[in-house]
């Protein structure tokens, strides 16, 4: 008896030492450190202190095609080997010399230490005390530019490969998320480039380009083996946009979504995300669309993504994705060995959980999938890392390190982001851009103008430094601070009076206020559009008794119903900042007083809050249901007061748009095979003889461009970006047609009277065409036009598409 206890210790030190040591092949052959010596996994010295000879393994002869290592590593492993790879933390199998793998990092808008709790890929400490912060997506979104989404995502992949060279960070993540902001109550509107579908393609292609491309290598024909500089992941598909609203979420949410509208809105981002962007990964949502699981969906998964766009990459789900089907969805009323057969069928490659891990095997076993299913997987995955350089490596990545991680470059470009994305709202009497010489003290009050963390938002990791509104008014000026609120949900006015006071005292007010991640955030989505508590009333007093000019700076994702101080006369400028980044506070200062001239425009309608009281969120349809009384959603639909359009923005000179150049006409040849398609027309309207054709039957080649030149020309006295937004409208009469909607858009630099030529090639497949209520993709005939500019310099280009069968 007396020997038990000496036994029970014997067996738990003996189950210790069992459990660590089965750890420590994880620990130190995890493949961001590769045993911490390594920069790739077929050194031959790694395998030779394995006690292998990296000959033996054909896995690793880059004689070979890609296609063919990794069918030579697949077969190497049993069945519980494969499956121990299928999840985001891969366990390796350090028999045969492959370590473990972790998938999952973010980056958003920078790198992010946001991933898997306890072995995250990404990470900072005093090795990497920080990485570059951008502003959120919907903030970089509002600059409208191409190039500077482009270079944002240059800049976070060579931070991203550095600290994966220090042991930081993995190789693939799951960013940027292009879910279109379908309703202004969403929570993770921040993390999205806004409302319009073509305008969040556009960024997921740039940002994702950047992301990927590794220089050189750009345009290689072969994209299964091009090389990829990180992994992106275009997420979240699809028609995910509820997630926690009046206790109704994502979990358990169905999207009843018109097919007319999944085309349309749902899935045009992502289906440009893929064949324009090249994207490596794309990731399925938690929500059911139709009945039916996202992360479960063959259509969705195996045709849409797999097929028809030809993804050169792997799925991967929303992480517990597969658990929340069975506990939250009942789906089938699946016991997990079948949710995991249906999600390996339906085309899912890789579960960020433990279900693949957990079940594949039984699932196997029970003969619910079939082992080349998991083989099929394990191909997209493991090609993946073969471009990551995982296996080679990428020699002209190696030397990155600590020294291109948060440098003087990156965060002067973090600024610009920020200054490009502010827009300016209100400018009475030209009140901005402030005068140093006149301006010696500025009070900046009110709960964001000493604001930080605030300004990251979410996804984020550690910020290289941080420029608050303060600090930023600083180098303009004396500042007076006072907080005005105690936080942003300014639940009394305790703290007014003193801002009231700072007012009087400075020859300035600048009142940032806004909200944060505690009112729009993941799982949290805003019950109205109102500035929180007090705040509105801090505006007001503060106005009312202000010494000079009261600048209001909002910092928001979603729109913020601001009638009163936009409707105010002793409010006399309106900035809206975003969630900015980490030198956001430098940028807005930057723009008050004139150092850069603001061209950011909305990226969302902002609507009355009254908006909120017209429909549910759980209504999917962007179309206006009349007879519920339902409104349109988006500025393509919605068509009544709001605060602010989508695409508003001001600047502090002015820009006049005159045409050079169009295309009036264009001849659609047809052959004997391609038939007139029918369009419903408002009732006594004219029809067209041939109303649409089929966008499917037209070989969309350059015979089918439409040509457009304006010359844009800056009429003021200040140097500033214009952002040119190219509108279409369909032929009048068609039914439910949007009002207007995206088809291009350029940001131009113009000099104080100069000019400059703005071209845009549009191809009228991708440009001018229309969904129907069937789902059909149709090319109306007859007379739509572009809109450019807005007001007295509304610019309309009249286009005419007619349909001829050849003879």
């Amino acid at each position: 008896m007396a020997a038990k206890p000496f036994i029970i210790l014997s067996l738990l030190a003996a189950m210790f030492l069992f459990t660590f040591t089965c750890a420590l092949p994880r620990m130190k052959d995890s493949m961001s450190t590769v045993n911490g010596n390594y920069t790739h996994v077929c050194d031959a010295m790694r395998f030779f202190e394995l006690g292998l000879n990296v000959k033996d393994f054909a896995y690793c002869d880059t004689s070979l095609p890609y296609e063919v290592r990794v069918k030579d590593l697949i077969d190497r492993m049993t069945l519980s080997e494969k499956v121990n790879q299928i999840g985001d933390t891969a366990y390796g199998v350090t028999r045969i010399g492959l370590p473990a793998y972790e998938w999952w990092s973010e980056a958003l808008h920078g790198v992010s230490d946001v991933g898997q709790w306890g072995h995250k890929a990404s990470y900072f400490d005093e090795e990497v005390p920080g990485a570059t912060s951008f502003p959120t997506v919907i903030t970089t979104a509002a600059s409208f530019n191409k190039s500077l989404w482009k270079h944002i995502g240059q800049v976070v992949s060579t931070e991203a490969r550095a600290m994966h060279n220090l042991g930081h960070a993995g190789l693939s993540f799951w960013s940027p998320n292009i879910n279109v902001v379908r309703d202004p109550r969403w929570g993770r509107a921040l993390e999205t480039p806004g409302e319009d579908p073509y305008v969040v393609g556009e960024y997921a292609v740039n940002y994702v380009r950047g992301l990927q491309d590794v220089e050189g290598t750009e345009n290689a024909t072969d994209l299964n083996s091009r090389p990829l500089k990180v992994a992106a992941c275009c997420k979240h598909y699809a028609a995910y946009d509820v997630d926690n609203w009046l206790g109704i979420e994502r979990y358990n949410f169905d999207a009843r979504v018109t097919e007319q509208d999944m085309q349309e809105t749902f899935l045009k981002p992502f289906e440009m995300c893929v064949k324009d962007g090249d994207v490596s990964s794309v990731m399925c949502s938690y929500n059911k669309i139709n009945g039916i699981p996202a992360c479960a969906d063959p259509r969705l998964l195996r045709g849409k993504i797999r097929g028809e766009w030809d993804l050169h990459g792997y799925i991967v789900s929303d992480c517990d994705s597969i658990e929340v089907m069975i506990n939250h969805q009942k789906w089938l009323k699946d016991e997990p060995e079948d949710a995991v057969a249906q999600a390996l069928k339906a085309g899912l490659d890789l579960d960020c959980g433990n279900y693949y891990t957990n079940y594949a095997r039984n699932s196997v076993s029970k003969g619910k999938v079939s082992e080349k299913d998991i083989d099929v997987a394990l191909k997209y995955l493991y090609i993946v890392l073969m471009r990551l350089g995982f296996f080679d490596g990428i020699p002209q990545l190696e030397d990155l390190n600590m020294t291109n991680v948060c440098t003087s470059e990156h965060i002067e470009l973090a600024t610009e982001a920020a200054r490009e994305g502010i827009v300016l709202l209100k400018n009475t009497n030209q009140t901005l851009p402030l005068s140093t010489k006149k301006i010696k003290t500025i009070a900046v009050v009110g709960p964001h103008a000493n604001a930080t963390s605030a300004m990251i938002g979410n996804y984020a990791g550690v910020p290289c430094q941080y420029t608050s509104p303060i600090q930023g008014f600083s180098k303009y000026g004396k500042v007076i601070y006072e907080m005005g609120c105690a936080d942003v949900a300014c639940k009394n006015d305790s703290m007014v009076f003193q801002a009231v006071k700072a007012s009087k005292k400075a020859d300035a007010t600048v009142v940032v206020v806004g909200i944060d991640l505690s009112v729009e955030a993941e799982s949290l989505d805003r019950e109205d559009l109102l500035l929180p508590g007090y705040q509105s009333r801090l505006i007001k007093l503060v106005a009312a008794q202000s010494k000079g000019p009261v600048v209001v700076v909002v910092m928001s994702a979603g729109g913020i119903d601001i009638s009163s101080a936009r409707d105010s006369s002793k409010v006399h400028s309106i900035l809206w900042a975003g969630y900015p980044g980490e030198e956001g506070g430098q940028a807005i200062a930057d723009v008050v007083f004139g150092k850069y001239n603001p061209g950011g425009r909305l990226p969302l309608t902002w609507h009355e809050n009254a908006y909120v009281d017209m429909l549910p969120m759980t209504s999917m349809q962007l179309r206006p249901i009349d007879h519920l009384g339902y409104p349109g959603r988006t500025y393509k639909f919605f068509n009544s007061s709001i605060v602010y359009p989508f695409g508003y923005g001001l600047s502090y000179t002015n820009f006049s748009y005159s045409l050079v150049s169009s295309t009036k006409h264009l001849e659609v040849q047809l052959n004997k095979f391609q038939h007139c398609r029918e369009v419903n027309y408002t009732e006594g309207l004219y029809k067209p003889a041939c109303p649409a054709v089929l966008i499917d039957d037209l070989l969309c080649d350059e015979h089918h461009n439409v040509e457009l030149t304006l010359e844009v020309k800056n009429i003021g006295e200040m140097d500033g970006s214009e952002t040119v937004i190219v509108y279409w409208v369909a032929p009048s009469g068609i039914v439910d047609a949007p009002i207007k909607q995206v088809v291009a858009f350029e940001r131009v630099f113009v000099g104080a009277g100069a000019s400059e030529k703005v071209s845009f090639v549009l191809n009228a497949c991708k440009s001018l065409g229309l969904v129907d209520y069937k789902g059909y993709n149709l090319m109306p005939s007859g007379g739509g036009h572009f809109i450019l500019g807005d007001g007295d310099d509304l610019l309309k280009i009249p286009i005419h598409i007619e349909f001829k069968h050849s003879t």
